[in-house]
């Protein structure tokens, strides 16, 4: 069964009266608020499944543009990202970045390439690198079946579009785990200058690996909040993506990406050992030349900050998910978030 891919009531950070630190949120707080990315999702809830696809759609690429500046960050290389050394070699981005789940991104990697092919811009290619990432929802959806193939690609290609991003258990956060929590996708922005120039960054993110979650440096363990809850399952995978409109060549997109990495410490990732933690970092801007490196630190903070919201707003925005077998991954009590929040002076 496919569920429309809709935000839930859910507070985001912003609602719970967090600041966003030094640097602005932008009008969406979403990846979306750089121009010309769009986001859509596929979603399959039901029949033993909790699983789907994101797409994000940067529309710079065309015809008369066939790749971006891009990069990437292997925080653990424990997953399976199609397209990772060729992007990293030549720091370009060719085709739009699909999430999914780890068995399916296979099929998700051949239907996009598909998709691309039968466009008029690729008429004559006869070499593309197609960009998808995963993390594995097994614990919550039957990953073996393999559900996610063409037609969940072609729906959230179709369904990208600007302005607000769904959020939680929608698309590749479907069926995901994070910090003792049901996890899933969460977007932020923030507004930055870089060298004299008005810039934005955003961010989206799949979220699915395990430690103990803090908000605003405030800890808030599952096995305290979820007091009645059986043992929280272990998530085991982060995929982090960037973007941007600052002028940023491929390699201080790297530096980018890895500040992106550093981040989930932040809302307290472990790192654990299988975890497969990566982050993809691309620029829409009309390159010019490079910002120097020396004005990079701004972007470099803006970047943390909006990672850090985005997971968080993950955890936030996800629902109670049960999955094969009884199996449950349990929302975050919001009401005992804001308790711990206002006792700590955070909001």
């Amino acid at each position: 069964m496919t569920r429309p891919s809709s935000s839930t009531s859910r507070p985001r950070l912003a609602d719970l009266g967090v600041p966003s630190g030094a640097f602005a949120r932008g009008p969406e707080n979403a990846i979306t608020d750089v121009r010309g990315v769009r986001v859509g999702h596929a979603t399959l809830h039901g029949d033993g499944l909790h699983t789907g696809v994101t797409a994000i759609v940067p529309d710079a690429l065309a015809a008369e543009r066939r790749s971006l500046p891009a990069n990437l960050s292997v925080g653990n290389g424990y997953g399976k990202l199609v397209g990772a050394t060729q992007l990293r070699e030549l720091g370009a981005l060719e085709t739009p970045i699909l999430l999914t789940s780890t068995l399916s991104v296979f099929r998700v990697a051949d239907a996009l390439l598909g998709h691309l092919l039968a466009t008029p811009a690729h008429a004559r290619t006869t070499t593309l690198n197609p960009v998808v990432g995963e993390t594995n929802d097994g614990f919550l959806s039957d990953i073996r079946r393999r559900a996610v193939g063409e037609e969940q690609v072609t729906e959230a290609l179709a369904a990208a579009a600007p302005g607000p991003v769904a959020e939680g258990a929608v698309g590749a956060g479907a069926g995901t785990v994070a910090l003792g929590y049901k996890g899933g996708i969460g977007t932020a922005s923030r507004l930055v200058e870089v060298a004299g120039r008005a810039c934005t960054v955003g961010v989206l993110v799949q979220t699915n690996f395990s430690g103990t979650l803090r908000v605003a440096g405030v800890p808030l363990p599952a096995e305290e909040l979820l007091a009645d809850a059986p043992a929280q399952p272990v998530g085991n995978s982060c995929m982090i993506v960037v973007a941007t409109d600052a002028p940023v060549d491929g390699r201080q997109l790297g530096r980018v990406a890895n500040r992106a990495v550093f981040a989930m410490r932040g809302v307290g990732a472990d790192y654990a050992q299988g975890s497969g933690d990566y982050a993809i970092a691309f620029s829409v801007h009309e390159q010019h030349g490079p910002a120097a490196d020396d004005d990079l630190s701004p972007l470099f903070a803006a970047t943390m900050d909006a990672v850090e919201e985005a997971l968080i707003n993950s955890v936030l925005a996800a629902e109670t998910t049960v999955g094969p077998e009884g199996r449950t991954a349990h929302a975050v009590p919001i009401d005992r978030v804001r308790e711990r929040l206002a006792r700590a002076g955070a909001i």
